[in-house]
C-alpha cells in the first residue's frame, strides 16, 4: 500500500468526523488494554484467582498483539481498509462482551488474547489509514488527531472504567466497552471514506522492509523508548509509594494525562515541518522528568512539575513514531507499521519484566536512572538519522 492520500490535493482541511472515528477506534484499543489495571481486585475476587494471575489479562493482552501484528498484516495487505478496520473492531466488541460475561478464568484469558489479536490489526492499519484521507500537508496533523485516543483513555477512560466497576462492578466496564464498540462499528460504516488495500504485486517479504533506508534506525527508537518508558509507568505508584506519595498516584496520573493531550496539540501543529526537532525534545523531555524523580522524588512540587515535562515529552510520541516508520516505509508503510507495533507490545511486556528486575535488585529508586540510561542511546539514533528515519526537514514539507 502506498502511504501518498488519495484525498483531493486541493483539501485544505481535516475530515475531522471520520478522522475523530480513527481516534475513537484508538480510545477502544488503549482502554481495552488498560481497563484491567483499575478492576484486579474485582476481577480477581470473581475469578477465583490471585491478583497476580489476573494481572496477567493486561499480559496475554500484549502478547497476542505481538506475536499477530506482523503475520496478520501480512496476510490482510489486500483488503480494503474499512473492511479491515470494521473487522478489528467488530473483534473488540466480540472479546469484551466473552470477558464481561466470563466466569472462568481460562475463558477470559483466551477472550483477552482475542482483544489482543484485534489490536494488532488495529494499530497496524489506523496511522496508515489516517494519512490517506487527506492530503501530504495534513498527514501528520491525521495521525495526531487520530492519537489523541491515547491519553483520553489513560487519563479520562481508565479512571472512569475503575469508577465504573467500583460502583457496578467490573463486567459493566467490559460490557460499558462493547457498547461503544457498537456505535463506533456503525460510525465507521457510514462516516468513513473507504480506502483500497496493497496490490499484490507491489507487496515484498516483510523481512525486506527492514533493508529500506531509515525503518531500522526508528524501530530500534521505537522499542527503547517504550521500554524507557513503561519501566516507570508500570511502577510509578510503587515509586512514589516509597517516597510516601502513594496517595497522590491518581493525582499525578491526571497531570500526566493532561499534559500528554498538550504535547499531541503541539505535535500536531508542528510534526510536517519539524519531526526530527519534535522526537529529540520528546526524548530530552522525558529524561528531563527522570532525572527531576531520581533527585527529587521526596518532594512534592518536582514530581508533578515531572509529571508535566513527562507527559510533554511523552504524549506526542506515538504519533511521531507512527508518523516517521511511515515516512521510512514508503510503499511498505503497512508492514513497517507492523513492525512497530509488534516491537511497541514487546517492549511494553519488557518494560514490565525489567521494571519488576530492577525492583528486587534495587529498589524502586533505580527506576528513573534506568530511564535516563536507556534515552542516552535513543537521543543518540535519532540525532544520527539524520538522513532516512529522522530527516530535517521532512521530506515534501
Amino acid at each position: 500500500m502506498t502511504t501518498t492520500t488519495t484525498a483531493p490535493e486541493t483539501a485544505r482541511t481535516l475530515p475531522l468526523p471520520a478522522l475523530l472515528a480513527l481516534a475513537t477506534a484508538v480510545f477502544v484499543t488503549s482502554l481495552t488494554e488498560t481497563l484491567p489495571a483499575g478492576l484486579l481486585p474485582a476481577m480477581s475476587g470473581d475469578l477465583g484467582v490471585s491478583e497476580s494471575a489476573a494481572g496477567q489479562a493486561v499480559t496475554v493482552y500484549a502478547v497476542g498483539t505481538a506475536l499477530t501484528a506482523i503475520p496478520l498484516s501480512a496476510a490482510t495487505a489486500t483488503w480494503r481498509r474499512k473492511r479491515l478496520l470494521l473487522a478489528a473492531m467488530a473483534g473488540f466488541a466480540v472479546a469484551n462482551t466473552v470477558t464481561a460475561v466470563s466466569g472462568h478464568y481460562a475463558l477470559t484469558m483466551a477472550a483477552r488474547f482475542v482483544a489482543g489479536v484485534a489490536a494488532g490489526l488495529a494499530w497496524a492499519l489506523l496511522a496508515g489509514y489516517a494519512r490517506r484521507l487527506v492530503p501530504g500537508p495534513l498527514q501528520g496533523r491525521a495521525v495526531a488527531v487520530v492519537m489523541t485516543g491515547v491519553p483520553v483513555a489513560l487519563s479520562v477512560g481508565v479512571p472512569a472504567g475503575t469508577y465504573l466497576g467500583g460502583a457496578l462492578g467490573w463486567r459493566w466496564a467490559f460490557a460499558l466497552m462493547t457498547g461503544v464498540a457498537v456505535l463506533l462499528l456503525g460510525w465507521i460504516a457510514l462516516g468513513v471514506p473507504d480506502r483500497p488495500g496493497q496490490e499484490r504485486a507491489g507487496r515484498v517479504p516483510v523481512a525486506r522492509v527492514l533493508s529500506v533506508p531509515g525503518v531500522v534506525p526508528v524501530l530500534f527508537v521505537t522499542l527503547v523508548f517504550v521500554l524507557a518508558h513503561t519501566v516507570l509507568y508500570a511502577y510509578i505508584a510503587t515509586f512514589l509509594d516509597e517516597f510516601g506519595l502513594g496517595g497522590s498516584t491518581d493525582l499525578v496520573l491526571l497531570v500526566f494525562g493532561g499534559a500528554s493531550l498538550l504535547s499531541i496539540w503541539i505535535v500536531g501543529g508542528f510534526i510536517d515541518r519539524r519531526l526530527r526537532a519534535l522526537t529529540v525534545a520528546s526524548t530530552v523531555l522525558v529524561g528531563a522528568a527522570a532525572a527531576l524523580l531520581a533527585v527529587f522524588a521526596d518532594t512534592p512540587a518536582p514530581v508533578y512539575v515531572a509529571a508535566v515535562l513527562w507527559g510533554l515529552g511523552w504524549g506526542g510520541a506515538p504519533t511521531l513514531l507512527q508518523t516517521a516508520v511511515a515516512d521510512a516505509g514508503g510503499e511498505q508503510a503497512d508492514a513497517a507499521q507492523a513492525m512497530l507495533v509488534t516491537l511497541w507490545n514487546a517492549a511494553m511486556a519488557g518494560g514490565g519484566a525489567v521494571g519488576g528486575l530492577l525492583l528486587g535488585l534495587f529498589g524502586a529508586t533505580a527506576f528513573p536512572w534506568s530511564v535516563l540510561a536507556l534515552l542516552v542511546p535513543v537521543v543518540a539514533v535519532v540525532v544520527g538519522a539524520r538522513t532516512h528515519g529522522f530527516p530535517a526537514p521532512r521530506a515534501g514539507a
